[in-house]
């Protein structure tokens, strides 16, 4: 009986190493070890290199830092008030340049803003001063702003000839109307009437 144990356990021992030796090609791998290459091998899961990492800097360029605080407690540039302009009293009203006649004359008149005024002669030569009162600048400013020089041609023309008559220039906000005496719109000869004369008095 045992010799009979000891030639079933020879003979299994052959059967199964026999069996081992027909798998030819196959894994010496363990079935249930997991693959050691591929798609979803270990290497895959590894970690990823720190050069891959999104940095950990500031923020993205479209961020805006907050601006600067003032220490020092100093108006900005944009609170500090611009300081007013020269006085519109030392600023050039109207001048009104006269020439031709019988004689041939020519003279000057510059008014400011204050009323005060100027007589010039041909040569430009101060040949008289005055201050208007302040009821007739306010009317030769009303007679200024209905002349509307603007708006009218820069040599007016129109109606009969006057045979040695005037030419007056007219300068006002950067305007400048030349007209005959017979070309003279009524509005301008509104202007006329409140200025000083062109002339001055003759000595007693």
């Amino acid at each position: 009986m045992r010799a009979f144990r000891a030639v079933a356990a020879v003979v299994l021992g052959a059967v199964v190493l026999a069996g081992c030796g027909s798998g030819g090609g196959g894994s010496d791998e363990p079935s249930g070890s997991p693959p050691t290459g591929g798609a979803g091998s270990g290497a895959a899961s590894a970690p990823a290199p720190a050069s891959a990492r999104p940095p950990s800097g500031p923020a993205s360029p479209g961020a805006t830092d907050p601006a600067p605080e003032n220490p020092s407690g100093a108006p900005s540039a944009s609170s500090v008030p611009v300081s007013p302009g020269p006085s519109s009293a030392l600023e050039r009203l109207v001048t009104v340049t006269r020439t031709g006649g019988y004689a041939g004359k020519s003279a000057t008149l510059a008014v400011k803003g204050d009323g005060s005024w100027t007589r010039l002669d041909r040569q430009l030569h101060p040949a008289g001063t005055g201050r208007l009162p302040a009821d007739r600048e306010a009317r030769l400013r009303t007679a200024l702003a209905r002349a509307d020089l603007p708006h009218l041609p820069r040599f007016p023309t129109g109606g009969p000839k006057v045979f040695d008559g005037y030419v007056y220039t007219f300068v006002h906000g950067g305007h400048e109307v030349t007209a005959a005496q017979e070309s003279l719109t009524p509005a301008l000869r509104a202007v006329l009437a409140e200025l000083p004369p062109f002339e001055s008095d003759p000595p007693p």
